[in-house]
């Protein structure tokens, strides 16, 4: 027989010379199989977790950076508050016959004042002002005192001392008021 023909043997004739067929190595190939699929398994929830990992720490960088936008001034704006309340009185306390005399510096103030009240609205910050006779809300108000007062109702507010002011939505100082102690009758 030439070489081909050894080399092209018939399907019968392989069959026939192989020996049994060795199921101790298909039964590792098959093991080594899993072992792979279970090694696959496990990169794939690694690279799911790290990938969520990697969204909630986007996403919680993102509201970190939009709550230090919002109230990284909080502190500065507290600071200027007592400058705001001193405005105010200085402008309350002129009366008349000083208005006249004073004109000038009373109008300084003011504007000052106004300039100050527009830099606040730009940033976000909101005065609360109640009124002689509002509902007291212990979200917004802080009460000083409490007196008997006739005409009210337990819970009205009748003076107003100082302006509260919120920040967005977070508040900044509350408003200090007195608030009616009347008995219901």
């Amino acid at each position: 027989m030439s070489e081909k023909e050894e080399e092209l043997q018939s399907l019968d004739e392989l069959a026939a010379e192989s020996d049994e067929p060795d199921f101790d190595q298909a039964a590792a190939g098959f093991d080594e199989i899993e072992a792979l699929r279970a090694e696959r398994d496990d990169f794939r929830d690694k690279f799911m977790r790290a990938l969520a990992d990697a969204e909630n720490t986007r996403k919680r960088a993102d509201r970190d950076r939009r709550e230090a936008e919002n109230y990284g001034g909080s502190k500065l704006a507290r600071d200027m508050l007592p400058v705001y309340d001193n405005m105010r009185r200085a402008l309350n306390s002129a009366d008349e016959s000083e208005q006249e005399v004073n004109k000038a510096l009373l109008e300084g103030v003011e504007l000052t004042m106004r300039e100050l009240i527009s830099v606040f609205k730009k940033h976000g910050i909101d005065p609360i002002t109640p009124e002689v006779g509002d509902k007291f809300d212990p979200q917004l108000h802080q009460a000083m005192f409490e007196a008997p007062v006739p005409g009210t109702k337990a819970g009205d507010i009748i003076q107003v001392a100082a302006e509260g002011f919120m920040l967005h939505d977070r508040l900044l100082r509350p408003a200090q008021v007195g608030v009616s102690s009347t008995p219901a009758s």
